[in-house]
């Protein structure tokens, strides 16, 4: 296998995975929520919202259910606790078992920094770990809507596999709450 071959395989394995659908374009992030919430209740279960800046109102509107991550890094921060506990213990009473200045074998304020790193370092790398795999990261040429949002616009996408997908009565609604642009697209 050549290396051209290799590098091909590799980009198509991390190339995104598109999805057609439906996008509404705004310049006002308060109409874009309301649109949100009108095809929320109009039907829309898997569509997506594209801000320049988190905003807490759009999951809300769309209906995004907390993440699991904080629960992912728990786990793993308890994880690396138990595993700096597990270590300073069996290094220095165990193991390597020296008495220096009288203190005891297990001297747990000693030993505080290296379980606290522990504990930090596995929730740390698991949290973005997991973000990771739930975005999908890297993608590799991902498709572009629209340039500008990523500074100052707002869209809506709707997959056409969304039990709600018609796109006259999405442009409707799009249109019905000031959408600059709605186009098919690709995400």
């Amino acid at each position: 296998m050549s290396l051209h071959n290799m590098i091909t395989k590799i980009e198509n394995l991390l190339r995104s995975k598109t999805t057609t659908g439906y996008v509404g374009i705004w310049e006002d992030e308060h109409k874009m929520i309301s649109a949100a919430r009108e095809a929320k209740a109009a039907g829309c279960t898997k569509f997506d919202a594209i801000t320049p800046f988190p905003m807490h109102e759009v999951d809300e509107a769309i209906g995004i259910k907390r993440s699991y991550i904080p629960w992912i890094t728990f786990i793993f921060g308890t994880t690396g606790c138990i595993i700096g506990i597990w270590s300073t213990w069996w290094t220095s009473a165990v193991d390597w078992a020296l008495i220096i200045g009288g203190k005891p074998m297990m001297s747990f304020p000693a030993f505080i920094p290296i379980v606290f790193e522990c504990t930090i370092l596995l929730a740390a790398l698991s949290s973005v770990g997991a973000l990771f795999f739930i975005c999908g990261i890297p993608k590799v040429d991902p498709p572009v809507i629209d340039p500008d949002l990523t500074s100052h616009k707002f869209a809506l996408f709707v997959p056409e596999n969304d039990t709600f997908y018609d796109e006259q009565k999405l442009e409707k609604i799009f249109k019905d709450h000031g959408a600059t642009a709605t186009r098919k697209a690709e995400l």
